[in-house]
């Protein structure tokens, strides 16, 4: 068995931000036909966190506000909500819409929301809000896809040199291997021979390798041996992208050199603002992702106590 990732959304906020284009294209082309793309489209991070500063960092939401401009000059908000790790949720499509709404008094303008539902469960299929009575009424809908619906559509995502088909052939394989880790390493390693045998470039292939690799996690002697085919595979062809794994450990090594840094500059924050941890909340903030860490040291700002800390830490489990 596979050990799960600790924040799933990153790898899909970096594909999302790679590949915005392809992905609003591959998933809701009839909003792509409007935007002119001969113009910049601009990531408002700062902006969506101050609108949802409780989606900001949740455990299961990969969401990007998104300002693009139509073909016919003007702007346009783009919210797009990928659910990664979604049950279903009674109050899913009362979110959107508020999401929306707060959007609409940041911008005095209505946004386009979108979702992209990353779940298994077939039946749970929310597009619309709806609240009424004699005199007022509100009916709110929203663009859904669903990644499941795309495994009767398989020979499609073989054929398509959109980026985001392997997004979804990695995911869906990942959700239908979670009890073969045999049978992961084998598609894992065909899906990375596609890339080269489609003629993706180095970026390309690294990019959406990143992708893979962090959905498709493998035990430890399965991934020794995924990394040896690789490297023969690679050697093969002549084209050493990513089997390089010196470099790869170094590339690693500086990001959790990063993370390793940011986690002691919040803990020092911490003690000066609520006095000395407890060794079980040292180790409840060491679990915590780097987006979690990231979210932690804004909010520490406010804290007074160890109350507040315990509070959000609380939080952080539900």
């Amino acid at each position: 068995m596979s050990t799960p990732r600790s924040d799933q959304d990153s790898p899909w906020k970096d594909i999302l931000r790679q590949y915005f284009q392809d992905a609003i294209a591959f998933f809701f082309p009839q909003t792509a036909a409007r935007i002119d793309w001969h113009r910049p489209h601009e990531f408002l991070d700062k902006e969506f966190q101050q609108i949802a500063p409780e989606a900001a960092i949740g455990k299961r939401y990969a969401d990007q506000l998104v300002k693009v401009w139509l073909r016919q000059g003007q702007a346009l908000w783009l919210l797009v909500h990928i659910e990664v790790q979604a049950k279903a949720e009674a109050r899913f499509a009362e979110r959107m819409l508020v999401y929306h709404l707060r959007i609409f008094d940041r911008f005095h303008s209505h946004a386009t929301s979108l979702a992209i539902l990353c779940d298994g469960n077939v039946q749970w299929r929310p597009n619309h809000y709806h609240a009424g009575d004699p005199d007022t009424e509100l009916t709110f809908r929203f663009g859904m896809v669903k990644l499941l619906d795309y495994r009767d559509r398989w020979a499609e995502l073989e054929d398509d040199r959109n980026p985001f088909a392997v997004v979804v052939m990695a995911h869906l394989k990942a959700q239908e291997t979670q009890r073969d880790s045999q049978q992961r390493k084998e598609f894992k390693s065909g899906l990375i021979r596609r890339l080269y045998e489609q003629g993706y470039d180095r970026r390309e292939i690294l990019n959406l390798f990143r992708f893979v690799d962090w959905v498709m996690i493998l035990p430890e002697g399965l991934e020794r041996e995924f990394w040896q085919e690789l490297k023969a595979y690679e050697e093969e062809r002549q084209m050493p992208y990513i089997s390089s794994v010196e470099r790869m450990g170094i590339e690693q090594g500086i990001e959790q050199g990063i993370e390793q840094g940011e986690r002691s500059l919040v803990l020092r924050l911490l003690k000066r603002k609520v006095g000395a941890l407890s060794e079980s909340v040292n180790a409840q903030i060491n679990a915590l992702s780097i987006t979690q860490l990231e979210a932690l040291g804004e909010a520490l700002l406010n804290f007074s106590s160890l109350s507040d800390l315990d509070a959000w830490l609380a939080d952080q489990e539900q």
